[in-house]
């Protein structure tokens, strides 16, 4: 089982921003939404999902996905962002970590512009070779998780206190996947998307219980499973919808499970 990984990096941007001078916050906050706006439209049409690491840099799930099509969007991205020079690395691995790792490399490789045979670079877009092993057996796992009864805090805490306990949970879920090489991203609200390949049901329940028991709340996990990051993320969410139902008729299932293979 392989996961491809696309990481997408505004090059310069830092040096970049600092010529539109100091009133710039609010024009740099529109642009970044913007691009993020763009970037999701671009990948999603392509059967692909999009998550902010940075607001300069993204991490999109790509399993599926050519490098034609990569170039395609990398392209159109040039013509919408004149002033933004934008790379893509792809990588590819058993576990989301290792094929973030191997964009990363990739990554680092072009900017030192040291290509070697295992390295593939075109228009931009850099890959190694392994990349294009991808087969039809492949597939994503993606865990959609919530917190249930959220609106309960509402009547307990101010917002800002509300962003803090969310920001909480974001930690602990991002550090106790990353330890079984699965990397989480905030969608907004109470809402979190964990990509997830190589770990297994049993240690997704047992994570989830340890961080609701350690922060005294609790999270919901549907758990979704696809050929390609909408069909995992559209069963993830179908998953999590489900545990709601079934918490309507006496069901306590905090974690649900559904397919689209």
């Amino acid at each position: 089982m392989t996961i491809q990984l696309t990481v997408i990096k505004i090059e310069g941007y830092g040096p970049w921003t600092i010529t539109l001078g100091s009133d710039r916050e609010a024009k740099l906050q529109i642009l970044q939404a913007g691009f993020y706006r763009d970037l999701q439209k671009l990948f999603s049409d392509r059967d692909c999902l999009v998550y902010a690491n940075r607001f300069d840099e993204y991490f999109a799930i790509t399993n599926g996905l050519s490098v034609r099509h990569h170039v395609e969007i990398k392209s159109e991205l040039s013509r919408i962002y004149e002033n933004l020079t934008t790379s893509m690395a792809i990588g590819s691995g058993t576990t989301p970590y290792q094929a973030n790792l191997e964009a990363y490399k990739n990554r680092e490789i072009m900017k030192q512009g040291t290509h070697n045979d295992r390295i593939i670079a075109r228009d931009g877009v850099l890959l190694t070779r392994s990349n294009l092993t991808l087969n039809i057996d492949d597939y994503i796992v993606l865990l959609h998780i919530d917190i249930s009864n959220s609106s309960n805090m509402s009547s307990k805490m101010s917002p800002y206190e509300i962003t803090c306990m969310v920001s909480k949970i974001y930690c602990r879920l991002a550090e106790e996947f990353l330890k079984k090489e699965a990397l989480t991203f905030y969608l907004g609200g109470d809402n979190f998307m964990v990509v997830s390949n190589a770990t297994t049901k049993q240690e997704i329940q047992k994570t989830i219980k340890e961080v609701s028991n350690g922060l005294n709340v609790r999270l919901n996990c549907g758990i979704g499973i696809g050929r390609t990051g909408r069909q995992a993320a559209s069963a993830a969410t179908k998953a999590l919808d489900t545990i709601r139902d079934l918490r309507q008729t006496g069901k306590d299932i905090p974690v649900y499970e559904v397919s689209c293979l």
